[in-house]
């Protein structure tokens, strides 16, 4: 039975690849064929471009804030003490508690480029071939995976340090405790870091993603020779 799963595998993996190549080889080229090292380096500068063009702008100030696709807001259950903040006259008071997180993402956000550079270097043929033929967003879907731990690790005590400077972890502990004591209430987190951590996470991946839907979409994108030959395969 397990040989039988084996050809079955190596069949698979034969039949894949030669789709694949089959591709590559109506691509209309004035050079070379390209190769698999040509379509993992291509894939690679995609990812860069996302980084390099998407993920620098939110660590620039209101980065987070000034971004609809980003922008951090309070838990949809604690939309109502913004609300009722706004509606006593104390509007100026809900964006600076909002403007606070979002800072801290901004920094955060900082320190994420290295990590991403080591993910996008170790990206393989396997791995670019099933971004090229997949969805809009595989190649961000990959990053994430490659970096979504080691992102968390990066930004949770930035953004820690950045509250406990004027103790906002604190007062949102307090509050959440007190409001998830509540009947008839939704628990909702009440670590601030944790929750803010993970909304920045989505934030960048968020913006990878727009820059690789430009590329696979918009051949005006496609910023070099190498780039436009590869996404020419799944156009």
């Amino acid at each position: 039975m397990k040989r039988i799963l084996l050809l079955i595998a190596i069949l698979f993996i034969f039949q894949s690849c030669a789709e694949l190549q089959q591709v590559v080889d109506s691509l209309p080229q004035t050079g070379n064929v390209l190769s698999n090292a040509d379509i993992a380096t291509g894939l690679r500068q995609a990812l860069d471009k996302g980084i390099e063009k998407q993920v620098s702008k939110l660590t620039q100030r209101d980065g987070f804030y000034k971004n609809d696709l980003v922008k951090i807001l309070l838990p949809e259950e604690l939309q109502k003490v913004d609300n009722a903040l706004r509606k006593v006259g104390l509007s100026s008071l809900a964006d600076e508690g909002l403007k606070a997180l979002n800072r801290a993402a901004e920094d955060a956000v900082k320190e994420a480029t290295p990590i991403f550079v080591n993910a996008v270097k170790d990206i393989t043929f396997d791995d670019a071939k099933n971004i090229l033929l997949g969805d809009d967003n595989a190649a961000t879907t990959y990053l994430s995976s490659k970096t979504e731990t080691a992102l968390y690790n990066k930004f949770k005590p930035v953004i820690s340090n950045s509250f406990g400077k004027v103790g906002a972890d604190q007062i949102w502990t307090n509050l959440i405790t007190k409001y998830n004591n509540l009947p008839l209430t939704n628990d909702v987190n009440p670590d601030l870091t944790d929750y803010v951590t993970g909304e920045a996470l989505k934030g960048v991946y968020t913006m990878i993603a727009v820059e690789e839907k430009e590329i696979r979409n918009k051949v005006s994108s496609r910023t070099t020779d190498l780039l436009k030959k590869v996404f020419a395969l799944q156009d």
